[in-house]
């Protein structure tokens, strides 16, 4: 499978946001990927009034986004907001196949309650794992602080999930961009799956702000945690391959998964 890692500045006005989505869709189209993972809120930057933004997954913005799928012929996983009964929004990764048909919607579990942030305040929790088909890969899905909780992880490769997406924008500060890097690599390596991260980065374009604009560092790390593409900290669209049965192969010589002692600890 050719995955490409789409790291985007996010505008505050969707209408940009999904150029610039059409665009990198085109790029990974040209490079012979068959997904194309892209940040957390690509529809509109945090700080953005995320209420009045938020749309339906049935929406016109979902709705372009799987015309633009199926034009680029490539499947995706896109991060959107989409209204919460509460009067809060849902944090959502969307996945669109190759034919521009909705597949699923994740909606973030863990909520970026820390380091100064309270994404609880317009943000309500999802409360499922999911775990797609697309381009003929079980692929689990999760968004940006999810990383931190090791349980998704596993529960998505006990779920049959070979390649793990992460939508992000990661915030900078003391440490994180270790914490990022460290986090993924562990995350692939106590699974044995294929972890393809996509960040945002600040938008050259918007007002400064001090909501999360990302740090970059788009990755893919295959099942022993090698590092197999990273797009450092500038916008750009990477193309890198990512072979399935590797899975397979560290799995039968090192069978972590199948090691571990559920009579003790459960499941996960």
């Amino acid at each position: 499978m050719r995955i490409a890692l789409c790291q985007l500045p996010v505008s505050p006005d969707p209408s940009v946001n999904l150029a610039r989505v059409h665009t990198a869709l085109d790029e990974a189209a040209s490079g012979g990927a068959s997904l194309a993972v892209f940040p957390e809120a690509t529809m509109v930057r945090f700080g953005s009034d995320l209420r009045a933004a938020a749309e339906p997954l049935d929406g016109p913005f979902c709705s372009e986004l799987a015309a633009a799928c199926a034009s680029a012929g490539v499947a995706a996983v896109v991060g959107v907001f989409e209204p919460a009964p509460d009067g809060r929004v849902y944090n959502t990764a969307v996945a669109f196949s190759a034919a521009g048909s909705q597949v699923a919607a994740y909606r973030k579990l863990h909520l970026f309650d820390a380091l100064g942030q309270r994404e609880s305040e317009l943000v309500a929790p999802g409360s499922d794992v999911v775990v797609a088909a697309l381009g003929g890969v079980p692929v689990g899905l999760q968004v940006c602080y999810d990383i931190r909780f090791p349980e998704l992880t596993r529960a998505l490769a006990l779920r049959g999930a070979a390649l793990v997406t992460v939508s992000a924008a990661w915030q900078a500060g003391l440490f994180k961009e270790e914490h990022w890097v460290t986090l993924l690599r562990a995350r692939a390596i106590e699974n044995t799956v294929w972890v393809a991260a996509a960040g945002q980065v600040p938008d050259p374009d918007s007002k400064p702000t001090r909501a999360p604009t990302g740090v970059g560092r788009s990755m893919l790390i295959d099942p022993l945690g090698v590092v197999r593409a990273d797009l450092g900290p500038a916008a750009g669209v990477l193309v890198a391959e990512a072979d399935m049965s590797f899975v397979d192969s560290v799995r039968a010589t090192l069978p972590s998964l199948a090691n571990r002692r559920e009579d003790v600890f459960g499941q996960i």
